[in-house]
């Protein structure tokens, strides 16, 4: 019985425990994928790249370093494709994790048709004390919905599909991957780091450039010079010299950096080091 459910996690050290996750295969179950288009090989997890690709999915790189991972993804994928909207909702609701509170669907995959995204839709509106949210580029899907879908459901645009156009057309909310502190605060997008822009706030949002990128590419570059400055990626406990740098120089609101950018965030730290040098 067992395998004949879908497979949920629990979040990673970006989302924190308290919140599950569903996945299906980067890039095989992303139908506006563009500039983030990567794809594992299902047998031996070998990345291929769009012809757009401008920085890889992190989804991808995650499956072509793990089997497991892969095999998880492609077995939601297999189970849920050629199924009517009722018969997937009734999948998703009978394999829902009872203590899920709030659940991000798709750190890996997307809606790969409109029966699919109505499935979700469907399965919100039977779960109200739930919390859902997803990070999209099958844009047109939720444009045809757009009046109907359920206050318990976040939908965020991300930037870098194929559908772009239809974000500003219809003022939907986004979010855009940033290759530095400096695109965002030019770009007048706060940097989330845990995931609660997504399913709590209405406004736009920037994520950090993550995950493992093509030698050589700028997103590679970007994420180089980042991690000089004490940037390692979603949920370390660390203080990029930048944020610190332009928070002394009082040119950038507190608004505008991660949390854990902030200076006097006892809850995370209690010790900056800048230089060398540690600030109490």
């Amino acid at each position: 019985m067992t395998s004949k459910l879908l497979k949920f996690n629990r979040g990673n050290a970006k989302l924190g425990r308290d919140i599950w996750t569903f996945s299906l295969p980067a890039g095989y179950a992303c139908p506006g994928a563009l500039e983030c288009l990567s794809k594992a090989n299902r047998d031996t997890g070998k990345i291929t790249d769009g012809s757009q690709t401008k920085f890889r999915c992190f989804a991808a790189s995650d499956e072509a370093q793990y089997k497991n991972t892969r095999e998880q993804r492609w077995h939601n994928f297999n189970l849920l494709k050629n199924k009517s909207t009722a018969e997937m909702s009734e999948l998703i609701q009978a394999s829902l994790p009872r203590q899920a509170g709030i659940i991000r669907v798709h750190v890996s995959g997307d809606f790969f048709n409109q029966f699919y995204f109505d499935a979700w839709m469907h399965v919100a509106r039977c779960q109200p004390l739930r919390t859902f949210y997803a990070y999209t580029k099958s844009l047109p899907f939720w444009v045809r919905r757009i009046g109907d879908i359920p206050k318990n459901f976040a939908l965020n645009a991300s930037r870098g599909g194929v559908h772009d156009e239809l974000i500003q057309k219809h003022d939907l909310k986004y979010a855009e991957v940033v290759f530095s502190i400096k695109e965002a605060v030019t770009k007048k997008l706060e940097i989330d780091h845990d995931d609660s822009h997504a399913y709590k706030s209405g406004k736009p949002f920037a994520l950090l450039i993550h995950g493992t990128q093509p030698a050589g590419s700028m997103a590679a570059k970007a994420l180089s010079a980042l991690r000089k400055l004490g940037w390692h990626g979603y949920g370390k406990k660390t203080v990029t010299v930048i944020a610190l740098c332009l928070a002394m120089m009082n040119c950038v609101p507190d608004k505008y950096w991660p949390v854990w950018a902030r200076p006097g965030n006892e809850n995370i730290f209690s010790k900056i080091k800048i230089f060398g040098e540690e600030l109490v």
